[in-house]
């Protein structure tokens, strides 16, 4: 019990962490991060280009899918606008997968001092480059935490019976990855702590991979509760979130062999390999969409948007 009690705090800290760098980054920014989504995202291209840059800047796809909605809600970007940007923020959110996989132990410890020396100084600059310092050093510290208790946790009987489920089967470690992000509202700690499974060789990569996939449906839970009375355009970018996982998951799902045959070929440890999974399903997904952008959106409309008033 005492692992489980550590094992949610290691997820608290994760996704604390995150939220430090992401704020850190967003203040540090000249511009607003929201004026940039709306100058340059007139066209699907630019869409794709704006999303994949500033979601690799924030280390968080919900949040510029939560940006998003609120600039549709507030009339600065229209549905079809958005369309671009959901396939580039699936694209920038590998970013942070793969960063979560250095090795930069050795770091943490004077990362979290100096951070929270600079966030006591009144400059502030300075306090949002220590509050950067601080949320990488609370991330790694997680993803060791999460390494450390992936042992300790199969001992428990619960934990036991479901890593066995989804070792044995890639249904339920979808639904598991699913399930797990709607609650933590974080795909990249989800895919944090498959990574510690991973590396204490109790998850197999198909399975990893499988939660993987769970954990890009899951995520869009964040988008939908965003788009609650936000109007009919941002609903409609929440829905056209939700279909492009769904759809794109359903596509690669009877690959996951595959892809776990190709993953090793990339790196020696499973979870870069995991991290380099994750890059090619999300930039697949993604690109096979985009030259259909147009036709992805009136899609959505037609399933969503007729009979549907503010």
């Amino acid at each position: 019990m005492l692992s489980l009690l550590y094992f949610i705090l290691f997820i608290t800290v994760f996704i604390s962490g995150m939220a430090l760098l992401r704020s850190g980054l967003y203040n540090l920014s000249a511009d607003s991060f929201k004026l940039r989504v709306a100058e340059y995202a007139d066209t699907p291209l630019k869409g794709l280009l704006s999303g994949i840059i500033v979601t690799a800047l924030l280390h968080s796809s919900s949040a510029v899918m939560v940006i998003t909605i609120g600039l549709i809600s507030a009339g600065i970007l229209t549905f079809s606008q958005s369309i671009g940007i959901i396939l580039g923020a699936n694209i920038g959110t590998t970013f942070t997968v793969e960063f979560i996989t250095f090795n930069i132990d050795f770091l943490i410890v004077p990362l979290a001092v100096i951070g929270s020396l600079m966030i006591l100084i009144s400059r502030k600059n300075t306090r949002y480059a220590g509050t950067i310092f601080l949320g990488i050093a609370a991330v790694f510290a997680a993803m060791r935490g999460f390494a450390f208790l992936a042992g300790p946790l199969t001992d428990l009987p619960l934990v036991q019976a479901g890593l066995l489920m989804m070792n044995s089967s890639h249904f339920w470690s979808v639904l598991a990855g699913t399930a797990l992000t709607a609650v933590i509202q974080s795909s990249t700690a989800l895919t944090g702590i498959v990574m510690g499974f991973l590396e204490g060789d109790i998850l197999t990569l198909e399975a990893g991979i499988a939660a993987m996939l769970g954990a890009n449906i899951g995520t869009c839970i964040t988008a939908y509760l965003a788009s609650v009375g936000a109007g009919r355009e941002a609903r409609l970018t929440a829905f056209a979130h939700i279909w492009l996982n769904v759809l794109g998951v359903a596509v690669f799902y009877p690959f996951i062999h595959v892809f776990a045959v190709i993953a090793p070929l990339t790196a020696a440890a499973p979870e870069v390999q995991l991290a380099h999974a994750s890059v090619i399903f999300n930039v697949l997904s993604s690109l096979l969409v985009f030259p259909f952008a147009t036709r992805f959106g009136s899609m959505i409309l037609f399933i969503h948007g007729r009979h549907k008033k503010d």
